[in-house]
């Protein structure tokens, strides 16, 4: 599917199955021991990631000119809505900023 001016924003949440992604700097070398989980290559950044059982995927299709945002904008946003998501439960959460010295 090919964006345009006229696609709508969409948010996916999932629940996926145990599946291994590999991207585009993902090597069979990373997998740290054989499984019986399969491996999707997939087209993005990143190494090798796990989804599974009981976790949600959350992803996100917007135009982020349109918003003017950039990838990490996107992120604190995302970051602050699980935060202020959590808070009247009682859960204290904070966003990753102690990694931002070394971006």
């Amino acid at each position: 599917m090919q964006r345009n001016a006229d696609t709508r924003d969409e948010i996916w949440l999932l629940h996926q199955y145990a599946s291994l992604y590999s991207s585009l700097a993902g090597k069979p070398e990373h997998l740290l021991h054989a499984s019986n989980i399969p491996v999707v290559k997939i087209d993005r950044g990143g190494q090798i990631t796990y989804h599974g059982p009981g976790q949600i995927v959350a992803y996100i299709m917007l135009d982020l000119r349109h918003w003017k945002l950039n990838v990490r904008g996107l992120v604190r946003l995302m970051e602050q809505a699980v935060i202020d998501l959590l808070a009247p439960f009682g859960v204290i959460a904070q966003g990753g900023r102690k990694h931002q010295a070394y971006m």
